[in-house]
């Protein structure tokens, strides 16, 4: 048991070693990881936090009923209590005008109190849906009644651009983070390569003697890991000092629509164990690679 506990520090302290020797190459590979990682990372959050949103806008039971300039109070009592009678609606409630222009200000500015003397906006009813999935009939519904309602929506048009949004990070991003991932792997496999035929007549002298495969592959194994979880560092100190950051300025706008990105705090861990992981397995991989090409052990 000692044995293999002091040949594992011996494969380490060799590994470091190596790191040490081969100087530009190193650099050039951690640097390749770092920005893959850093790239991938951004796309993870922008993915998590655009499903997050579009969770968010599904979960979202209310139906925004515009009434039309000139509708008398009788036809908004009557509109009221046909809105009411929609199946699946659990309540409707009235916001004026005012009501709707001081929301603005408190998400835009008082630049829009400009508008108190001529308010532009239109009188609304919000009704509140029993569960999510019956949002887009009580909006088909409440759009027949056309001489009195200006407009319903439930926030449809910009629910279908976040999906969209969503499905096109998803599919460049996993493009773009599968061609980073293949170049980083391609610059430590050079390393590692050149390791390798730098100490080829060494490894050579270590299979005459007997030495196993597995104890001359580790070196090179745990050299592959190093240049990994160095280049993890760079992207996971950005999603640690960065995201909360970014949390700081975005989310209360966004609490103004009853929608938030992910808290940080769980989300930064994941995220920085998982770019971690990856770092230490394009890594080695790349290692796995390289020994398998040249080596053929």
């Amino acid at each position: 048991m000692d044995t293999m506990i002091r040949t594992f520090f011996r494969h380490i302290l060799e590994s470091i070693k190596s790191l040490r020797r081969n100087g530009w190459m190193t650099i050039s590979s951690i640097s390749a990881v770092a920005i893959t990682l850093t790239l991938l990372g951004i796309f993870l959050t922008i993915i998590l936090n655009t499903v997050k949103l579009a969770e968010d806008m599904e979960n979202n039971v209310e139906v925004s009923v515009f009434i039309s300039y000139g509708t008398t109070q009788e036809e908004q009592d009557e509109l009221e209590q046909n809105l009411k009678n929609i199946p699946h609606v659990a309540s409707v409630e009235f916001s004026s005008q005012d009501d709707e222009l001081d929301r603005v200000k408190e998400s835009y500015g008082d630049v829009w109190g400009l508008f108190e003397q001529d308010n532009p906006l239109l009188d609304v009813f919000i009704v509140q849906a029993k569960e999510p999935k019956y949002v887009k009939g009580i909006t088909e519904e409440a759009k027949k009644y056309k001489k009195v309602v200006h407009k319903a929506t439930y926030g449809e048009d910009l629910s279908d651009k976040i999906f969209s949004i969503a499905e096109g990070v998803r599919t460049w991003g996993l493009i773009g983070s599968g061609l980073l991932l293949f170049v980083a792997m391609f610059l430590i496999s050079n390393t590692i390569r050149i390791t390798i035929l730098s100490r080829e007549r060494e490894i050579q002298i270590m299979r005459l003697v007997g030495a196993k495969n597995g104890y001359i592959r580790w070196p090179f194994f745990l050299e592959g890991g190093w240049i990994g979880l160095f280049g993890s560092i760079i992207p996971i100190g950005l999603i640690i000092f960065g995201y909360p950051e970014v949390y700081r300025v975005l989310n209360p706008v966004l609490l103004r629509s009853n929608y938030s990105l992910l808290a940080p705090g769980q989300f930064m861990i994941q995220i920085s164990a998982i770019l971690a992981v990856l770092g230490i397995l394009i890594g080695s991989l790349g290692s796995i690679i390289s020994m398998r090409r040249f080596l053929k052990i």
